[in-house]
């Protein structure tokens, strides 16, 4: 496999928009922008499309701020397929790959990977030199792909898995920011009713010289602490947020235990674990068909589930495979995967079909993230609608009391 553990750093490479004007067939008028390093590279590229140079001009400097993301790297993955599967070489489909790029920090990684390709390294080489973009599942997919003679295959593979896991990330962050919107912005409706509305209708009731009913004196004490504390609770909160944030990104113990309230959460927890078993059955069951080792798959595998709890259980899986355990005797071991996911992989080792059956593993809890979801989704609309409804109502109602005992009285 690729070599991964010696890379030499990447030169940032220095990328300006051009904009150019030329002749195009039959004497068309033609213009457009394009990246490139400088005038020469860009003047290359328009003669290869038969385009009769004018002018060139440079019209800015990129700055590399954009990020590439999973879509980038999914796309470039197809488009390199198509290209291989057609037959043309590969720097010359990485060449017609850039010119259609439009994300200057795309097109910088390219023109490394052709220069890197161009003195000799391999295809798999040139990517480990940018482990930021191409994790180990994508560039030990290339490797054994150059190997094999199908590069094509291997590309469309990787494509693949990159479609489901960002199709089911997607599942998850809407089960999960959904509900946290929502009652987020009814929080600060009512914190504006409090802080806002409440005082102007106190104003009124202090003329009216009679006791308050309790459900509006509890309003209105609310709004006075309201009044009195907001920017302290929101400073406090916004610190607490940021000191939580810190301590996961720093602390793997505080992560640990972060992922291990998530899983316990009701219905939330639920799609947690599933959504961790699916990835890891789904890149298991892409390196395992792909000719990767079982114990190196299963590396790969740990830090694909999502889940520092799953993570953990995988690599101890690892390490009883590599003693000559079974897969499902290993996964058994750490009680952490359900008995239906490993009675499916003992079967599939069994029948020598491994891969296909963790294929199906993925494919099932895939489908029940997705059902569980639009559960989630479904159920939480009407809850969010009432509380929302009595929160916001009650201090509504709370306000018109003592008009309406004022109208009766009178």
């Amino acid at each position: 496999m690729a070599n991964t553990t010696h890379l030499r750093p990447t030169r940032a490479i220095k990328l300006s928009r051009w904009k150019w004007i030329g002749k195009g067939p039959q004497d068309r008028s033609l213009s457009g922008e394009m990246i490139g390093r400088n005038k020469a590279e860009i003047a290359a590229a328009l003669r290869k499309q038969d385009i009769v140079i004018r002018r060139i001009s440079k019209k800015s400097n990129v700055v590399g701020s954009s990020r590439i993301n999973a879509s980038d790297i999914t796309l470039f993955a197809r488009q390199m397929a198509t290209m291989i599967r057609a037959g043309i070489p590969l720097l010359q489909a990485l060449q017609v790959v850039t010119e259609s790029l439009k994300k200057p920090v795309m097109v910088a990684v390219m023109q490394r990977l052709m220069i890197d390709i161009s003195s000799g390294s391999s295809f798999s080489d040139a990517l480990a030199h940018h482990p930021k973009h191409f994790d180990r599942l994508f560039v030990n997919l290339i490797n054994a792909g150059e190997q094999s003679g199908a590069l094509d295959q291997m590309l469309d593979r990787v494509a693949t898995y990159k479609e489901k896991v960002a199709s089911l990330k997607a599942r998850v962050k809407k089960a999960l920011w959904y509900p946290c919107t929502v009652l987020t912005i009814g929080t600060a409706v009512t914190m504006l009713l409090l802080i806002k509305v409440v005082p102007e209708f106190e104003a009124m009731f202090q003329n009216f010289g009679a006791e308050l009913p309790a459900l509006t004196q509890m309003t209105v004490n609310l709004s006075e602490l309201a009044q009195r504390y907001w920017l302290a609770v929101l400073a406090v909160t916004g610190i607490a947020v940021l000191l939580l944030k810190i301590s996961i990104q720093r602390s793997p113990r505080v992560t640990y235990r972060m992922h291990t309230v998530l899983l316990h959460l009701p219905v939330i927890g639920d799609i947690a674990h599933k959504s961790a078993l699916a990835r890891f059955s789904r890149t298991l069951a892409t390196t395992f068909a792909s000719g990767i080792p079982l114990v190196e798959g299963l590396d790969i595998s740990a830090g694909a589930t999502g889940s520092k709890v799953y993570e953990r259980a995988v690599l101890q899986t690892r390490r009883d495979v590599a003693t000559g355990h079974p897969l499902h005797f290993s996964m058994r071991m750490t009680n952490c995967f359900p008995s239906i996911a490993i009675q499916m992989v003992g079967v599939g080792e069994e029948a020598g079909s491994l891969d296909a059956m963790l294929n199906r593993i993925a494919d099932y809890y895939e489908e029940e993230v997705d059902n569980k979801v639009d559960a989630l989704t479904s159920l939480m609309e009407p809850i969010i609608i009432v509380i929302l409804g009595v929160v916001v109502g009650g201090v509504v109602v709370s306000m018109y009391l003592p008009i309406f005992e004022l109208g009766s009285a009178l």
